[in-house]
């Protein structure tokens, strides 16, 4: 029996290319983009006081342009490129055509044994570059945008337009080539599934620095700091939920067993962890929370990344 024809060999599709695991990976890349643009817009716009609302989405929205500009400038190589030191990767730009159809290697950087065997293997994913750059931006971008919630109604937009580039060159690049891109981190087996320490332990570690020498909110805003529009607070945490799917999912490169599982822990472990932070509401306040529901919700997900998937590899 003859080859379909959208499966032979062609210059857009070359033999290496696997367009499951390609579109699965576009797919995820896409739900990740949507938990910041617009999950966390809306999220941030509702969740505080009316006259921060526009500052705050638009905070969200700068973010994530700035963050793509710079991570195909400079940013991706930095994180996943060639070793410069052992902590940063070689920055260049990841715009060029030759380097951007060529199928994906993580991490580009291999380290040797002194006998000269390899100490640790790379990744070739069957899909091309441009679907791994463009997924680890959309995990670059909701890095900062996370880390933009520590200072929500407290910060200068022009501080942040110059914030935001500076955080993700000297900071964001450096976690990430130490953990995933072969830096030190990598070679000395510490695993990351899909963010737990690159992501989230780094915005937030960086949010409580930012928050710190921001300084507190104005006194107004500190005695009381309700949320504008719980609804849309909602909508916003929704695709925040239903966008962790493609965060985990997409971790392994592939439309596997592993993104499988990794996708039903994800989810058990939001809804679990949202009702047992509602039943603590209401053990504690009598009632509960709309606003408790959507942390529990929120630190279920960051809780179940670092290990989504890890029971299977």
């Amino acid at each position: 029996m003859a080859t379909p024809t959208a499966y032979l060999p062609s210059a857009a599709s070359p033999e290496w290319l696997n367009k499951g695991d390609n579109s699965w990976q576009m797919i995820a890349a896409t739900l990740v983009g949507l938990q910041s643009m617009p999950g966390l817009v809306i999220l941030y716009a509702s969740i505080v006081k009316k006259k921060w609302a526009v500052n705050s989405a638009f905070m969200a929205l700068y973010a994530f342009a700035a963050v793509l500009i710079c991570w195909v400038l400079v940013g991706y190589r930095m994180a996943f490129g060639e070793k410069l030191l052992p902590f940063w990767g070689k920055g260049a730009p990841s715009l060029g055509q030759k380097f951007l159809i060529k199928r994906a290697i993580v991490p580009e950087t291999i380290h040797y044994y002194k006998n000269g065997t390899i100490e640790s293997k790379t990744e070739e994913p069957f899909f091309p570059m441009a679907s791994l750059v463009y997924f680890q931006f959309t995990f670059a971008a909701i890095t900062v945008i996370l880390l933009a919630g520590s200072v929500l109604g407290r910060m200068n937009i022009k501080a942040w337009m110059a914030f935001v580039p500076l955080w993700l060159i000297f900071s964001y690049t450096v976690g990430a080539f130490s953990l995933w891109g072969g830096g030190f981190l990598y070679h000395w087996g510490v695993i990351d599934y899909s963010g737990g320490y690159v992501i989230h332990l780094s915005s937030g570690i960086a949010g409580f620095t930012a928050a710190y020498w921001v300084g507190p909110r104005l006194k107004s805003d500190r005695e009381r700091f309700p949320p504008n529009n719980v609804l849309l607070m909602l909508a916003g945490a929704g695709l925040l939920w239903m966008g962790w799917s493609g965060f985990n999912g997409g971790a392994p490169y592939a439309a596997n067993m592993v993104s499988s599982i990794a996708v039903l822990n994800t989810n058990i472990c939001a809804a679990t962890s949202l009702l047992v932070w509602t039943c603590l509401d209401v053990a504690f306040f009598g009632k509960p929370s709309v606003i408790g529901a959507v942390q529990g919700m929120m630190t279920g997900l960051v809780c179940i990344t670092p290990g989504a998937g890890m029971h299977c590899l």
